[in-house]
């Protein structure tokens, strides 16, 4: 439980300490900044909580938590002692405000949850965070299906991961399909299927959908699979070579060879594998290298004795934090929204291992070990993790370097005042303009930063088929409406330097038109059209019009500027197809069902496998309806009504 304090002696974002001649603190007067820390301090107690620290215009520069409110926001109002990072922070701020909690791990996990929420410019901030895949093994039907998962884990079943990618997964269910036979289908596949799929003539698949294998011995596969799974693959492969042996003594050479086709394929897998540490069941590795300000963490995945993968990341370092806060910060952001392992072998000490140890035990329900090893094979996997991380972060700030000196081409190509920091570039993508989508990506001095990419389904219905200048009126509009509501004074970082437009002299007057009427009209926008012939190379480049006739410019054949828009407009063109592609595939794959109030995903899977087809479903009694396992009988009555009225 948290508790926020205010006082009306308390200085908040709203009232700013005030110094003797009325004046608000300044960012640039140290003092001050201390003094506004000083006057706190009588207003606070020994509890555990969150302290927040703000500039005078209200933005949260620094989130931290403590053991003890009043000591540690104590050692803030000493005028020495402090790093120059901490000392410019001091010195910008101008209030503060403040959390209690019960104990000091609420605070920790408080702590992070909230840099993760406000972004503070002096914190340590892990920038990525996606999800990872995990290999299900769905429960919910008699022949279990094996498939990638992402996100909640709601679905029945038995859950394997995290894998490092969505290639990790899928590399390991086509090693798994090969192994095991174990079918990838929906339900609803499962059900239509009259005779095999091309996965049973190609030894991917056992068939259980036509009656090729027994739902007993099909489980049994399931249950190989899930050992394998969980690391127990030297028997799985002992009991496949003495049945491959009885087989071929029974003279059944075709079952044999198929038994010595799968067990080719799993010592394939276990040779594929790469690092497969023998001591080590299930662990994240997780390996901080810091060098020129900046840092990666490079995490690889252990479990079931096997490397699942690895991932590097570039958290932010908060201005100047040494290695013991980055790992910590990163550690407690990283499973904010993922369960830990037992087991996390680090490269360097954290500030608060104890503490941190707890938070990830009580998250986990079980114990969760922190080590740093210093020999053995645990030593060796921190070691191989470093030694990535190393070479990632070289690579980064290589690519870094060569990145700002293409930012700065594209100012003075441009003629923008200074390099941008953000490059945005727009693209719809369509057929004869169904499932129209507009797509944005999104550039900056560490390149393509994807996790500001956003997709945009056209609304118009208005529009006429094909209308390119409308969607991209629409487009636009819906992105500067929103930033002008989000941040209307530009200072969270979210508004562009710089506009790509994927089009000519026509698209740049239609984004003129929408950022007039927005009222944005200092904002730099240039055209990028096919040019002659179409070819790479002879692109030609539109500015909006300033009442004078504008002619289009380009640039040079071998410019490095000319190949960075053209690999910037690629980038959006092929992110609007996909995101066409994946609109297109649901409308392709939806059904009358998906219109039916209450029924979801799970009833929806349950009347397809139970009828076969949405027509059929469409077409049953209220009897029958009511006889599908999980619809009552007041959803029963519901969808007949719904398809007997639509009929």
């Amino acid at each position: 439980m948290t508790k926020t304090i205010t006082t009306p002696t308390s200085p908040t974002a709203e009232q700013p300490v005030m110094d003797e001649e009325g004046r608000a603190n300044s960012a640039v007067d140290r003092p001050r900044g201390y003094r506004c820390i000083q006057a706190y301090l009588k207003t606070l107690d020994n509890s555990p909580g969150v302290y927040r620290m703000l500039d005078d215009k209200g933005a949260v520069l620094y989130v931290g938590k403590a053991r003890n409110l009043k000591k540690r926001v104590s050692n803030y109002a000493k005028a020495s002692g402090h790093t120059a990072r901490i000392g410019r922070m001091i010195s910008a701020t101008s209030s503060m405000m403040f959390l209690t909690t019960k104990t000091e791990t609420e605070a920790l996990l408080l702590e992070q949850n909230l840099i993760k929420q406000l972004k503070p410019r002096y914190n340590v901030l892990l920038r990525d965070d996606k999800s990872f895949p995990n290999i299900l093994v769905s429960r919910e039907h008699g022949f279990p299906q094996i498939k990638k998962h992402r996100g909640k884990r709601s679905e029945k079943g038995d859950y394997y991961g995290p894998f490092a990618s969505a290639g990790a997964v899928n590399r390991t269910l086509n090693q798994l399909q090969r192994v095991f036979l174990l079918r990838n289908c929906t339900d609803a596949m499962f059900s239509a299927r009259t005779r095999p799929c091309l996965l049973h003539q190609i030894a991917r698949c056992s068939a259980p959908c036509v009656g090729r294998i027994s739902e007993a011995d099909y489980n049994e596969l399931v249950d190989d699979a899930s050992s394998f799974l969980s690391g127990r693959s030297t028997k799985i492969q002992s009991d496949l070579a003495a049945n491959m042996q009885a087989a071929s003594e029974a003279m059944e050479f075709e079952r044999a060879a198929a038994l010595r086709d799968r067990i080719r394929a799993l010592t394939q897998v276990q040779s594929s594998q790469g690092i497969n540490p023998h001591g080590v069941t299930e662990a994240d590795i997780v390996a901080l290298h810091m060098e020129g300000g900046q840092a990666c963490v490079q995490v690889f995945f252990i479990r079931a004795n096997q490397n699942w993968g690895n991932r590097a990341y570039f958290p932010r370092t908060g201005s100047g934090a040494e290695a013991e806060e980055v790992l910590e910060a990163f550690v407690g952001q990283f499973y904010t929204n993922r369960p830990p392992p037992r087991m996390i072998l680090l490269s360097n000490p954290l500030e608060n291992p104890d503490l941190m140890q707890q938070a990830l035990s009580d998250k986990l329900g079980r114990k969760v070990e922190l080590l740093l090893p210093q020999r053995g094979e645990k030593a060796e996997l921190v070691e191989n993790a470093l030694r990535n991380a190393r070479e990632s972060l070289a690579r980064r700030l290589a690519e870094t370097t060569a990145q700002a000196k293409l930012l700065a081409g594209l100012a003075e190509a441009f003629s923008l005042p200074a390099p941008p920091q953000r490059v945005e570039v727009y693209d719809n993508s369509h057929i004869s303009g169904t499932n129209a989508v507009g797509g944005m990506i999104v550039a900056g001095p560490e390149g393509f930063v994807k996790s500001a990419y956003r997709k945009f389904n056209i609304k118009n219905v208005d529009l006429s088929p094909g209308d390119d200048f409308g969607m991209m009126k629409e487009v636009l509009s819906r992105r500067f409406k929103r930033l002008l509501k989000e941040d209307p004074e530009r200072k969270n970082g979210t508004w562009p330097d710089l506009l790509l437009i994927d089009g000519g002299a026509g698209q740049v007057s239609a984004v003129a038109e929408i950022l007039a009427e927005l009222g944005v009209t200092d904002m730099p926008f240039i055209g990028v059209a096919k040019g002659e012939d179409r070819d790479a190379g002879k692109e030609e480049f539109h500015r909006p019009s300033t009442g004078l006739p504008q002619h289009p410019f380009a640039l040079r054949h071998n410019d490095p500027v000319l190949y960075f828009v053209q690999r910037l407009r690629d980038e959006a063109h092929r992110f609007a197809i996909g995101a066409h592609r994946q609109k297109r595939a649901k409308a392709i794959g939806a059904t009358p069902l998906d219109d039916v109030p209450g029924v979801g995903t799970s009833r929806k899977r349950a009347l397809l496998a139970h009828f076969g087809s949405a027509k059929a479903v469409s077409r049953a009694g209220l009897s029958d309806l009511k006889s599908v396992e999980g619809i009552s009988d007041t959803l029963a009555q519901t969808l007949h009504d719904f398809f007997h009225e639509r009929g």
